[in-house]
């Protein structure tokens, strides 16, 4: 894991490309959830990749 923490501030101003809808940070395993989308995206070293192709398809 980084040691880079991600800054949740970013939280208020990203959305997720999707469906444009907010997101929700899980620190545990450092990605943002877009539950409209299904989609988890990765942070790596403190930043979001917001990249549909990087994210991580949830489980139902």
């Amino acid at each position: 894991m980084s040691d880079v923490l991600f800054d949740r501030r970013m939280l208020e101003a990203l959305i997720c490309p999707v469906t444009q809808g907010r997101l929700t940070y899980d620190a545990q395993a450092q990605e943002l959830i877009s539950k409209g989308a299904g989609l988890a995206f990765p942070i790596r070293d403190g930043i979001p990749v917001m990249l549909v192709d990087e994210a991580r398809k949830l489980d139902d």
